[in-house]
């Protein structure tokens, strides 16, 4: 895991650009460029168009902000890393990691039931 420095955050839960430039200390532009080339950004939009910043939008923007001044990563480097991140475990042996796509045979059971509860529902009508 990526380790960051990130200082106490006020006692809110959104924060808007001015106050998120000045935690992170990174400039706006440099935000809105994170947004579009990084991806993994997404500021919550107030019906004036104004961007929300969320603690865990604060914490992308300090994973960014270290995999790029810090470890000296590319944006697309930077993206990967984060991709990485991200991504969930590998399944260990004999058991599913919880929230994994089903298999194949997990897939047609559910069919399967599907059917049956469609035709239950036909003839009640």
């Amino acid at each position: 895991m990526v380790e960051t420095s990130i200082p106490p955050l006020p006692d809110k839960e959104f924060f808007n650009m001015g106050e998120t430039c000045r935690i992170t200390q990174v400039p706006p532009h440099t935000l809105r460029y994170w947004e579009v080339n990084v991806g993994f950004l997404r500021p919550a939009r107030r019906t004036s168009g104004h961007r929300r910043y969320s603690r865990a939008d604060l914490d992308t923007i300090f994973l960014i902000k270290d995999m790029i001044q810090k470890k000296r990563m590319t944006v697309a480097g930077a993206r990967k890393a984060l991709v990485e991140l991200r991504r969930p475990a590998k399944p260990s042996e004999g058991g599913e990691v919880p929230g994994e796509a089903a298999s194949a045979g997990t897939l047609k059971i559910l069919r399967e039931v599907r059917k049956e509860i469609d035709l239950i529902v036909s003839e009640l009508r």
